[in-house]
């Protein structure tokens, strides 16, 4: 029998996209989806970085604001990968369709992440601030108001998570979320990735996207603390400048939240864990297997079990 010595980190992450899995292992990706018919679908793909092949993807501060567009891409296109298994067969071509014709899902994509980033700029960004400048009249000072901005921020975030976890669709992709997690879990812990390992795991993870989302929440209300400028306009346009950098220094914060056992470490990332309960939901066997066949497309699990937790080849046989 293997000896378990430690928790090692895979490298490998992914998301949940509708009723599937995505894994990503470096440049190489997997979409796995349960079809209406109850069979799994597997995609394999590679994924290169928009700054692929720049020195700049591997700089610090500077590689998180690559992997966060990167995230967009990838998330879009898996989701648009998912959802074609349920569409409405009879559904005649769109506009879109007879305009940009085998382009059309790539203009479709672009345009759903525009739109959707100039939403959230306006509901997290945007919203927080107006609302913050009801009180400035009673306090002076900037620091505090600036706190109070970050708490609306976080405030309308949490909210927005509660509602849309009220949707049935929701409710799905938030377990098929869980089985991502867990999966993770398995083998980072040094456990054989079958079912029931997977099931016993945790449905939480450090390096979770909720848990950057939630980073760069707090890191916002820090970094925007030092803003020192008059002018709504300016102020504004200040903080959707500084973005890409918030995004970079809380990808920072999250790869070593994956990577660190350090107490302190642990209590960063606490909160993150703590609303990852909201964002993940316990998986059912099937979803759990839908995960499973995800990962092994894309990651040599059991090589990864034997490099790193002293298993054997005839361990994993009679584990299996």
């Amino acid at each position: 029998m293997a000896k378990k010595k430690k928790i090692c980190n895979s490298g490998i992450g992914g998301q949940a996209v509708l009723e599937g899995v995505m894994m990503k292992n470096k440049e190489l990706y997997a979409v796995a989806v349960r079809k209406p018919d109850g069979e799994i679908e597997i995609d394999q793909e590679e994924y290169h970085s928009i700054a692929h092949g720049l020195k700049l993807v591997k700089v610090p501060f500077i590689r998180g604001v690559f992997n966060f567009i990167d995230s967009l891409i990838l998330g879009m296109r898996t989701l648009d990968y998912s959802s074609k298994f349920y569409e409405d067969e009879n559904a005649t071509d769109s506009k879109m369709d007879k305009a940009f014709g085998e382009k059309s899902e790539k203009v479709f994509s672009a345009i759903t992440i525009i739109i959707s980033f100039v939403i959230a700029i306006a509901l997290f960004m945007v919203l927080p601030y107006f609302i913050s400048t009801l009180i400035q009249k009673e306090v002076r000072n900037n620091s505090l108001i600036t706190i109070f901005e970050g708490l609306i921020r976080l405030l309308i975030f949490l909210i927005y998570i509660v509602v849309i976890t009220a949707m049935k669709d929701i409710r799905r992709l938030y377990m098929y979320h869980g089985a991502e997690h867990k999966c993770i879990n398995c083998i980072e812990h040094g456990k054989v990735l079958n079912v029931k390992n997977v099931k016993n795991s945790s449905r939480l993870h450090r390096r979770c996207g909720t848990s950057f989302l939630l980073f760069v929440m707090i890191v916002s209300i820090i970094l925007f603390m030092f803003i020192k400028v008059d002018g709504t306009a300016l102020k504004i346009v200040l903080r959707i400048a500084l973005l890409p950098v918030i995004a970079g220094i809380s990808y920072e914060i999250i790869r070593l939240a994956g990577k660190s056992e350090n107490i302190i470490v642990k209590i960063l990332s606490a909160p993150g864990l703590l609303l990852q309960r909201l964002t993940t939901k316990e998986p059912d066997e099937d979803m759990i297997e839908v995960a499973i066949r995800s990962v092994e497309a894309v990651f040599d699990w059991k090589q990864f079990l034997i490099d790193n937790f002293e298993y054997l080849e005839e361990d994993l046989i009679d584990e299996e």
